[in-house]
């Protein structure tokens, strides 16, 4: 480990008040994995990360600003299993805490909020450099994101409509036996060939893809895709939808970072089905969370 990075590591609690003091940001995600134990979900399934701000740091625990998507909350249970990520730069430490319930908090001198209070560990741990999101006792899975570039945005009204059909059937099997296969879109949604990349993070109106050195020529030449993400291999269906490349920057191993902003005006309805499975999704990982808990 470098001079700098050990630095860090040893004095992550100062680093820690320097990103709230700057109005910085923690990335928190809710593990598959319980203490060490088995997956929750499934090995599968994938995490999701929010980016959330950090609004207050003592000795015992932190607060934070509620995750959301599209303008939903995402509600945190109290007793839940959180795995929080520091970022630093090109540097990432990673740390296991606990929910330990919401607090209203002024966040300025005109407005309070609702955080989370979260517990402080006791401990850090540097990620690993080729895998950012990975540490000795930790290893989060980031959602596959196939990206296409998307030639005519009226083309994806069907292919919605044909996403949010596979992803009902695929959940309730009794419903789709009813209502018979469904029939593929008129006309197939109008875009490119296909990238691969990671969902590293979800916010308030959007994501940020992960892309390949290889691949990055494909996001500098176009800023409108449609994205077909997956949750988890059960059921083994991809969440559609639509999303505009709002920024791009390039990290010191030449990956493409792009911040996306999901699109719905041309299908509006299409919004809260794809709140609705992420905050499902969300919900049976805490579900199952405290039931192991319970039977611990």
């Amino acid at each position: 480990m470098s001079g700098p990075s050990r630095s860090r590591t040893e004095n992550w609690r100062q680093s820690l008040h320097q990103l709230h003091e700057r109005n910085g940001a923690l990335e928190i995600t809710l593990p598959r994995y319980y203490d060490g134990g088995a997956p929750e979900t499934g090995a599968d399934s994938s995490d999701l990360i929010w980016r959330v701000r950090i609004f207050g740091v003592s000795d015992t625990e932190l607060l934070i600003e509620e995750p959301s998507v599209l303008g939903r909350t995402i509600e945190l249970e109290t007793g839940a299993s959180l795995v929080a990520i520091i970022c630093i730069g090109q540097n990432r430490w990673m740390f296991r805490t606990t929910v330990l319930g919401k607090q209203a908090t002024a966040i300025s001198d005109r407005v309070q909020a609702t955080c989370v209070r979260i517990s402080m560990p006791e401990t850090v741990e540097r990620c690993q450099r080729r895998n950012f999101y990975r540490v000795s006792t930790v290893g989060l899975t980031l959602p596959q994101a196939q990206a296409y570039p998307l030639l005519n945005i009226a083309s994806a009204a069907a292919a919605e409509d044909a996403s949010r059909a596979e992803v009902i059937s695929a959940q309730n099997p009794a419903i789709a036996g009813r209502i018979g296969p469904q029939p593929e879109p008129a006309t197939p949604v109008d875009v490119g060939p296909p990238v691969s990349t990671l969902l590293v993070n979800l916010g308030g109106g959007g994501t940020g893809l992960m892309v390949s050195p290889e691949d990055r020529g494909t996001f500098e030449a176009h800023s409108l895709f449609w994205l077909r993400v997956r949750l988890c291999a059960q059921p083994p269906v991809h969440l559609g939808v639509v999303a505009r490349v709002r920024h791009r920057h390039i990290d010191s191993s030449q990956r493409l970072y792009a911040g996306m902003q999901f699109e719905f005006a041309h299908k509006a309805e299409h919004e809260a089905f794809v709140v609705d499975q992420i905050c499902r999704y969300v919900a049976a990982i805490q579900r199952e969370q405290l039931a192991r808990q319970s039977t611990a």
